[in-house]
C-alpha cells in the first residue's frame, strides 16, 4: 500500500522552475537538519546501548547471559525505526508539498486535496508498517532462547521476559521521538519568529513572502518539527500501546498476540 500511495504521489506534475527551485531548498533543508540531528542522537542510542547491555548483563533478569544483548538490542531498533519513521515522513511531506499547490493552481480543490491525502498515507501507512512489522519480529527474536518448562511443556516465563525486553524497544522509540519534538519545536519557533521579525518589523513585507530569504528557513522548520517530529512520535503512541497490552497478558500467549491483531486489522 505504502509503494502504491507513494507511485500515485510521484505521478502528479511538480510545476514551474520556480516551484522545484523553491520545493528542492527546503527538501534540502530539512535533509541536513535532520542529518545534524540525527548524529547526534546516534551517539546517545549508542550510550545508552551500552549501558543497557552493561546493567542487564551483570544482573539478567532471566538468569541468561544473553539479557544484555536482548534488551540493548530491543532500544536500538526501537530507536532506529522510530528515526525512520520520521525520515520518510519529512521526504513524503516535502515531496507532496510541491505537487498540491500545482494540483490546486491547475486542478482545483479537489484534486489537490486528493494529492495531499495520499501524501499523508504514505507516512501514516509507513509509520504504522514500521512499528506493527519491527515489533513483531524483534518479539520473535527476544523470544528465542528461553527453554520451555518442563511440567507444563509451556513457555510462559520466557515470553514474559520476551515482553519485558519490549519495553526497550519503547523506549527507543520515545527518546528518538522525544529529541525529534523537542528539536523540531525549537528550530521551527526559532526559524519563523526570525521570520517574522526581518520580514514584518524591519522590512515591512506580508509573512510568508518570498523576497524574505527566511521563508525557507521557516518551511524548513514546519517539515522537521511538524512533520518528521510527529512521525517519530506517532511511530512511538502506536508501538507503545501494543508493548503495554503484550506487558499485561502476563506471558498468555493467547493474549500477548492480540494487540498485533488488532493492530493489523487496523491497518487494512
Amino acid at each position: 500500500m505504502v509503494f502504491y500511495c507513494m507511485r500515485k504521489l510521484t505521478s502528479a506534475p511538480r510545476g514551474s522552475d520556480l516551484m522545484n527551485k523553491l520545493s528542492d531548498q527546503i527538501k534540502s533543508g530539512a535533509r541536513a537538519f535532520l542529518i545534524t540531528e540525527y548524529k547526534y542522537l546516534s551517539a546517545f542510542v549508542l550510550v545508552v546501548f551500552g549501558i543497557l547491555v552493561a546493567l542487564y548483563s551483570a544482573d539478567p533478569p532471566s538468569g541468561e547471559n544473553t539479557d544484555g544483548i536482548r534488551y540493548g538490542s530491543s532500544f536500538l531498533a526501537g530507536a532506529f525505526l522510530s528515526a525512520a519513521a520520521g525520515w520518510g515522513g519529512m521526504t513524503v511531506a516535502t515531496d507532496a508539498n510541491v505537487r498540491t499547490t500545482q494540483a490546486a493552481d491547475k486542478d482545483g480543490l479537489s484534486v489537490a486535496l486528493r494529492v495531499a491525502f495520499t501524501g499523508g498515507a504514505v507516512m501514516g501507512f509507513t509509520v504504522v508498517s514500521l512499528g506493527l512489522m519491527g515489533l513483531s519480529i524483534f518479539f520473535y527474536l527476544v523470544s528465542l532462547g528461553y527453554d520451555d518448562d518442563e511440567d507444563t511443556g509451556s513457555n510462559h516465563q520466557g515470553l514474559t521476559y520476551a515482553a519485558d525486553a519490549l519495553a526497550g524497544f519503547g523506549f527507543g522509540a520515545s527518546s528518538i521521538a522525544l529529541f525529534a519534538r523537542v528539536a523540531g519545536g525549537i528550530y521551527t519557533k526559532a526559524a519563523d519568529v526570525g521570520a517574522d521579525l526581518v520580514g514584518k518589523v524591519e522590512m515591512d513585507i506580508p509573512e510568508d513572502d518570498p523576497r524574505n530569504p527566511a521563508v525557507i528557513a521557516d518551511n524548513v522548520g514546519d517539515n522537521v518539527g511538524d512533520v518528521a517530529g510527529m512521525g517519530a512520535d506517532l511511530f512511538e503512541s502506536f508501538v507503545g500501546s501494543i508493548i503495554a497490552a503484550v506487558t499485561l497478558a502476563d506471558g498468555d500467549i493467547a493474549l500477548m498476540i492480540l494487540p498485533f491483531w488488532v493492530a493489523a486489522a487496523g491497518i487494512l
